[in-house]
């Protein structure tokens, strides 16, 4: 930390001066009264004297604060605080107030935040134990059943191996989108960034969906007939991956007869978006803020009935965000909702007639 500080002259200026003001009037008359009174004599006494009040006063306030407010700046430096470990020391008051006011402030708001990433640590990892206990009770369940003697029972055993591969894979299920999820998180997942068709992408998902979207009957369409191509620069597996996810959540928790739409809309010069709307349950708005967190789930009775692993939200934004692009959500509870998101538009270039010119 610089030892350097910030000096405020004003109270050694007046202190000094009134000090000799008082001493140079008493000697004025004391000289008077001598009748030996010299006035350059005492205009040099004046100045002598308040150049020596001035450095004696100064030096002893700046001894006195500084000793008091070093103090204060070395237990600040004692927590690793950069903000105010990077300044100079400074016996100005004024500075000094503002200066910790600020600093007390920045602790609050880091309080405040470690707060919440401390609950948000709690509900992770009790979520993350309870979706890998399921399946995993389950497992061991069916392999303990016939370990004890089912297994003698062709049929038996063929069907407990079954539904215990079933958890197997939902675990496998589990640890595969945290894994990718943690990429996404640390940046460690390259993007292999193509020219695509998104009308086409989306139409490959909804016949990879159909037979899905059909047992609730529940159709999935476009908001109108795209004739031409709409090109896109993106990473093409994984944009699937976000509509996929999309579409499944919008028939999960669609209503029966309903409807899954996805629209694509020129956004910006080179921009376009890809809404994805439903009219099926809805989310109440208390819930959206905290819609693309990992585990969080709106209905935590029905979202497990319906399976997947709580990351499919989460997993749609940090694949949109390492785009660089954005995602949206609007929703109605018991009206529907918009799942949008944007995507980098191939950029067209106009074609050049190079025939030759007639006269």
């Amino acid at each position: 930390m610089a030892e350097n500080f910030k000096k405020s002259y004003r109270f050694a200026y007046l202190s000094s001066l009134y000090i000799t003001i008082l001493l140079t009037l008493a000697l004025g008359v004391f000289l008077y009264f001598e009748s030996i009174l010299n006035l350059f004599f005492l205009i040099g006494f004046a100045v002598i004297c308040y150049t020596i009040c001035f450095l004696i006063v100064q030096y002893r306030v700046e001894k006195f604060i500084y000793r008091r407010v070093r103090k204060i700046y070395d237990d600040i430096e004692m927590l690793d605080v950069d903000a105010i470990g990077d300044s100079p020391v400074t016996t100005d008051m004024r500075t000094l107030i503002k200066e910790v006011e600020k600093f007390a402030q920045q602790r609050k708001s880091e309080i405040e935040r470690l707060k919440i990433r401390e609950t948000y640590r709690k509900e992770f990892m009790g979520n993350v134990s309870h979706e890998l206990k399921t399946p995993l009770f389950t497992v061991q369940g069916y392999i303990l059943t016939l370990l004890d003697g089912a297994m003698k029972d062709p049929k038996t055993l063929e069907k407990y191996l079954n539904r215990a591969n079933k958890g197997v894979e939902r675990l496998i299920y589990i640890v595969n989108d945290l894994d990718m999820i943690t990429k996404l998180e640390t940046g460690d997942l390259n993007l292999n960034y193509t020219n695509f068709d998104i009308v086409e992408l989306v139409q490959s998902v909804f016949d990879l969906f159909e037979m899905k979207a059909s047992k609730k009957n529940i159709a999935l369409t476009f908001d109108m007939n795209y004739t031409e191509p709409i090109m896109v620069h993106a990473d093409k597996e994984r944009i699937q991956q976000v509509l996929s996810n999309l579409i499944v959540n919008s028939i999960k928790y669609g209503k029966e007869d309903g409807t899954t739409e996805v629209s694509i809309e020129d956004l910006i010069r080179n921009k376009v978006i890809v809404r994805v709307t439903d009219n099926g349950e809805g989310i109440a708005q208390a819930h959206i803020p905290r819609l693309f967190e990992r585990f969080y789930r709106v209905d935590k009775s029905g979202s497990r009935k319906e399976g997947g692993s709580g990351l499919g939200l989460a997993i749609v934004k940090h694949i949109i965000e390492a785009h660089h692009e954005r995602i949206y959500v609007e929703s109605d509870y018991r009206v529907g909702s918009e799942f949008s998101f944007t995507l980098e538009k191939v950029k067209k270039f106009p074609v050049v007639d190079v025939g030759t010119k007639t006269a």
